[in-house]
């Protein structure tokens, strides 16, 4: 069945077919209608769950680490500075290994205010023992929402997931979406079962209790090895889900790499105009690519380097800044992937608190990393946005 569904309605939308059990969510802009929607359709009948109004998002988080401990299918959802004050449960629900499922709403994180997109709120949850799933569009929200779920209650995973989705240009865009019938997610998403903890008054168990050094090692290992046993499930999941629905997901995605000068690695919904600009390129001969990636936690090293081995000029676009750091997240990532290959690798910044990424900027990438691979020019331009004076813009400091 097609729907017209915004990127937030599409989560909703997921979350009921999954037949989430529990849901504790406290509403922030770009992420409330989802929230509010979830609140009306339990209130309704029309989704049989236990909707829990929390005062915030440390508690939405809270109250979804305990369902998920007495085996209840839980589920949230968050953006900006909501994931941020979420942040202590966040590693506890990782270190617990409950598998909830949560859409995050990209947005900056204040300071100075913004309401809209950028990916540092999840870059800056990326260590924290979570898988990350960033969405193109409105189809894939609910798709790997749905997918999220099998994947992150698989006993050999047992770890929580974000779906992230860009504040505004998904969670507010409406699109045609092929929403499945409920029977086809029951056959392809049974009932979530307890595999790591248990319920039973005569023989009660501790959880996320203090682990002296004898043990804590090897409690963080045993989340290491769930992420590396991640792929081969991601993996059989995803060919599940094609088989069921017809539709494919991916950990990455490669568009018109084999035979491309340079590649541009980026993800999100700018996805979609980076296309947009290599067909455009591409029908003036100009030899150019892309690799989507859609998994970032696990970070698929071993795909994006058989992806890139043989690439000579790389662009990478974060919508985050990294302020002390070299690199920012997803270029720091993708040099260690390609570690011991030729490959030059240019960062690129942009799209930062909303501002769009337009194919002129995207044109401008290719072009300066064409120039890098035929020898007419070394210099790219990192921040690929930014204003002309940029000191002049709301002085915080006067530079003299």
């Amino acid at each position: 069945m097609y729907k017209m569904l915004d990127g937030n309605t599409a989560a909703v939308e997921a979350m009921k077919l999954a037949r989430v059990d529990v849901i504790a969510a406290y509403p922030i802009t770009p992420q409330s209608t989802i929230s509010e929607k979830l609140s009306e359709i339990v209130a309704s009948g029309e989704m049989k769950a236990k909707y829990i109004r929390v005062e915030s998002e440390h508690t939405a988080m809270s109250a979804c680490i305990g369902a998920s401990l007495t085996g209840s299918r839980a589920g949230t959802a968050t953006s900006s500075n909501g994931l941020a004050l979420m942040n202590e449960m966040i590693v506890a629900a990782a270190g617990i290994r409950a598998p909830i499922v949560m859409p995050v709403v990209n947005r900056a994180i204040a300071t100075p205010w913004s309401l809209w997109c950028e990916h540092m709120d999840t870059m800056s949850q990326r260590d924290l023992g979570w898988m990350q799933f960033f969405t193109q569009n409105c189809q894939d929200v609910l798709d790997y929402t749905i997918a999220a779920y099998k994947i992150a209650e698989n006993k050999d995973i047992m770890t929580p997931a974000m779906v992230c989705l860009d504040g505004f240009f998904l969670s507010h865009s409406m699109q045609k979406i092929n929403v499945p019938a409920q029977e086809d997610v029951d056959k392809f998403l049974p009932q979530y079962e307890l595999t790591n903890s248990y319920l039973n008054p005569q023989d009660p168990m501790f959880v996320s209790n203090v682990v002296g050094m004898n043990d804590y090692t090897e409690v963080k290992y045993q989340q290491k090895v769930a992420m590396d046993n991640a792929f081969d499930v991601i993996e059989n999941v995803f060919g599940e889900f094609y088989a069921k629905f017809g539709r494919k997901l991916n950990i990455i995605e490669e568009y018109k790499t084999e035979d491309a000068d340079v590649v541009l690695v980026c993800m999100g919904s700018m996805t979609g105009t980076v296309k947009y600009v290599v067909d455009k390129m591409r029908a003036k001969g100009k030899k150019v690519g892309m690799v989507k990636l859609v998994v970032f936690r696990p970070f698929p090293y071993k795909y994006i380097y058989e992806a890139l081995k043989d690439k000579k000029v790389i662009g990478v676009f974060d919508r985050n800044s990294c302020l002390g750091g070299q690199y920012p997240p997803v270029c720091t990532e993708v040099i260690a992937a390609l570690k011991g290959t030729d490959a030059d690798i240019r960062d690129y910044v942009g799209g930062l608190g909303g501002r769009d990424v337009n194919p002129s900027n995207i044109e401008k990438i290719f072009n300066e990393l064409l120039d890098i691979h035929s020898g007419k020019s070394y210099k790219h331009t990192n921040w690929i946005d930014l204003k002309e004076n940029p000191m002049d813009s709301r002085e915080v400091f006067k530079y003299v």
